[in-house]
């Protein structure tokens, strides 16, 4: 009972159109930028009080009176410390 040629479905359709995808493919590159940092050198100059030993030499002269028995009568000695 079926006849091949007349078969509905048997026809072509026509095809159809849909709008394009848009498929995106991202490729990425490096480009550098500056960031500063900017260092502050503070020098600091500091006064600290060191000593310093400075030794002082006093001379005098005593007199010791009469010395009985010697021969330097009235000579005078003069030392240092």
């Amino acid at each position: 009972m079926s006849n091949c040629h007349h078969n509905p479905c048997n026809t072509k359709l026509d095809p159809v159109m849909l709008d394009p995808v848009q498929v995106y493919q991202d490729y990425y590159y490096p480009q550098e930028y500056e960031v500063i940092h900017t260092v502050e050198v503070i020098r600091r100059h500091h006064c600290v009080p060191c000593p310093k030993h400075v030794h002082v030499v006093v001379e005098r002269d005593v007199n010791m009176g009469l010395m009985r028995g010697s021969s330097t009568r009235g000579s005078r000695t003069r030392g240092r410390r």
